[in-house]
């Protein structure tokens, strides 16, 4: 029975290497696949600008030889090296550079130009253009440089501040997504964490005010103070409390560089999601309130009693505990305040609850891809504030019906093993 073991399980490894190769296999045929298919016109176009430099080229050419000799077309060369200025590399500009000098001295004898200083200074035109050209190259590789290098910095303070939240911890299934209105930067004010405890699941979503390096600053002392409270804390009022005196020796701290740190404060939505019970616990410190989506219904969860914001609040006894049903399949929508006071050219607050409740989605993170591009659309690509969003589904509970099902589907048969695998060999004497 062990040898049985054995040899289904290595069946098992091995059917599941050739489905992974196959997949990827899919996957880099995609892209090909996705260009060879697009209409000609559209290729066409997306060719143009790297032909034109070679089609002038050749008009002129062509043109300055049909002409009379009187008319001298070869200055306008000078023009074919200037339109490959972003638009193709530096050594296609100086290969295009050469073929338009020979046709200029080409165009001048022809017109009688060979002993005239006109000859030369064509020449000297066109290569003159053609060193601020490759100039203009190495000066736009040194931002693009210096610019990959500001991205890959943001990049790592958004991973080391905003980690990735896991796609599923507990009874739920989690999806984020996060956006900055700053169109070089990809972490502002805007913060959410998930911590799990025995029993329940724990997130916080928040707000800082301001943005730039303070913002990140308090952020991060955020996140800090409730990954390390979440763990310590029985209570959610205990964990707020516990969130709101880290925050304030923060911000007292902060004070010595910083006069303008009483102004800080902090809007948080704490929930809590236990995993015995269809309900979640919530306390709203400032906070917008949360979206339910329930059934092809969206609904605002508004807390009864909302408290100030962090560090501008007191003990555990103000926070009131907020208690909602999360019924198996409902949605709750976290997001902050970028969501509601996106505006489009009219001045139009975006409808988030009605556009949450017109949306079919099959998962959270679809959810979240449509509702953003639903948003982009609204403010025609340009947020004023950053987005951030959590969506979280109260995960089904599978029947015994259904688990036993899940097993038998899961378990490899025997009988599917190939049988010169489970052909007994004949033992060594």
């Amino acid at each position: 029975m062990e040898r049985l073991r054995r040899i289904t399980s290595k069946y098992v490894l091995a059917n599941r290497a050739r489905i992974v190769a196959a997949a990827a296999a899919t996957r880099s045929r995609v892209p090909s696949s996705a260009v060879a298919e697009q209409p000609f016109v559209l290729r066409l176009l997306w060719q143009a600008p790297k032909v034109l430099p070679v089609t002038v080229l050749c008009v002129v050419t062509v043109t300055g030889f049909l002409v009379s000799p009187e008319i001298h077309l070869a200055s306008l060369l000078v023009a074919v090296p200037a339109m490959t200025a972003g638009l193709v590399g530096p050594g296609v500009t100086g290969v295009i550079t050469a073929f338009a000098c020979v046709a200029a001295v080409g165009l001048d004898i022809r017109d009688g130009l060979l002993n005239s200083a006109i000859l030369p200074i064509h020449v000297i035109d066109l290569l003159v253009v053609c060193g601020l050209v490759l100039l203009f190259w190495f000066l736009r590789g040194l931002d693009t440089k210096a610019f990959d290098q500001v991205r890959s910095v943001s990049d790592t303070v958004q991973r080391a501040v905003l980690r990735p939240l896991p796609r599923r911890i507990g009874r739920l299934r989690i999806a984020s997504v996060y956006r900055s209105a700053a169109a070089q930067a990809q972490i502002g004010g805007d913060l959410y964490a998930v911590a799990q405890i025995p029993g329940a699941v724990r997130l916080i979503i928040g707000d800082v005010r301001g943005h730039g390096l303070p913002a990140v600053d308090d952020a991060t002392a955020v996140l800090g103070a409730f990954r390390e409270a979440a763990h310590q804390t029985a209570t959610l009022p205990e964990l707020v409390a516990s969130l709101e005196g880290s925050v304030r020796r923060h911000i007292t701290e902060a004070g010595v560089a910083d006069r303008d740190s009483g102004e800080r404060f902090i809007t948080v939505l704490v929930v809590e999601v236990p995993d015995d019970a269809h309900v979640v616990r919530m306390i709203s410190c400032g906070h917008p309130p949360p979206l339910r989506s329930q059934g092809g219904t969206a609904e605002v969860l508004r807390s009864t009693r909302p408290a100030p914001p962090l560090g501008l609040a007191g003990s555990a006894e103000e926070y009131h505990l907020d208690i909602f049903r999360l019924a198996p399949g409902d949605v709750m929508l976290l997001h902050t305040d970028g969501l509601l006071e996106a505006r489009d050219s009219t001045g139009t607050f975006y409808p988030a609850s009605d556009r949450l409740a017109g949306l079919r989605w099959c998962d959270p993170d679809q959810l979240l891809e449509l509702l953003m591009k639903d948003l982009l659309k609204h403010v025609d690509g340009q947020l004023q504030d950053d987005v951030a969003l959590v969506a979280m589904e109260r995960l089904r509970e599978l029947t015994a019906q259904a688990k036993n099902l899940w097993r038998a589907r899961n378990v490899p048969s025997v009988w599917n093993v190939p049988s010169a695998w489970t052909r007994r060999r004949p033992l060594a004497p």
